[in-house]
């Protein structure tokens, strides 16, 4: 079992930027890959950006050069994904949502965060 916590959202003008983070515990030995969801209203949930136990990065391409994913490991037990956003417009307005995937291809999920871009 994974534990994911999400924190960091907001509302933010256009142009601003915002750092959600992902306080995540449990099985981590177990984990294969963390990222960050989104989804807006009247929309399907849609990656982000993604990152495997080996560092490999992938982002969605309208997101690609203004947002950054990055992890943080305490100790085996704890992690912390970063998801650093700039540039931020209004197509970008959406609950936020951490996901990590597990040897068994498990999913979990965070409870979501609000970010908010205003014009």
């Amino acid at each position: 079992q994974v534990q994911l916590v999400e924190s960091g959202g907001g509302l933010v003008q256009a142009g601003g930027s915002l750092r959600l983070s992902c306080a995540a515990s449990g099985s981590m030995s177990t984990v294969t890959a963390m990222g960050w969801y989104r989804q807006a209203p009247g929309k399907q949930r849609e990656l982000v950006a993604r990152v495997t136990s080996s560092g490999v990065t992938n982002y969605l391409g309208s997101v690609k050069g203004r947002f950054a994913i990055s992890t943080i490991s305490r100790d085996n037990a704890k992690h912390t994904v970063i998801l650093q956003m700039n540039s931020l417009n209004l197509e970008d307005t959406a609950v936020y949502y951490c996901n990590s995937e597990d040897l068994a291809e498990r999913a979990y999920w965070g409870q979501g965060t609000q970010v908010t871009v205003s014009s």
